[in-house]
């Protein structure tokens, strides 16, 4: 299976949806895609949508973990949602939940960075 990624700006935040398999067939999309928007300057947050992600392996965990620094750097925020079972339990045994706040959807995520409309 591939991975498709859907990039959505709202006002100062992006949200990144990833549907299908991350993985190191798919890890250099995924990072060319968040850099390239992170870098255009109109994104202050991300948002990590992953309702539809079915697997992620180390590499996917490479990605995030390096966008996360990329846009903490820029005094930016990340934060994921609609996390499934088998990806919600790859980012507690990594301890990514200890950096990355979860939330159960879209719009709780967008009312903790306070961007809600």
């Amino acid at each position: 299976m591939s991975l498709q990624v859907e990039l959505e700006h709202y006002r100062n935040v992006l949200i990144v949806r990833l549907r299908g398999e991350l993985d190191h067939h798919t890890a250099d999309v995924v990072r060319f895609k968040m850099e390239e928007a992170i870098l255009r300057g109109n994104s202050d947050h991300i948002i990590l949508s992953l309702k539809e992600l079915l697997f992620m392996d180390s590499s996917g965990l490479g990605v995030i973990l390096g966008r996360y620094k990329q846009l903490k750097a820029r005094g930016g925020k990340m934060v994921v949602c609609d996390v499934n079972q088998s990806v919600y339990r790859l980012f507690e045994l990594s301890g990514l939940f200890k950096i990355l706040p979860i939330h159960d959807n879209e719009r709780l995520a967008l009312t903790s960075l306070e961007v809600v409309s």
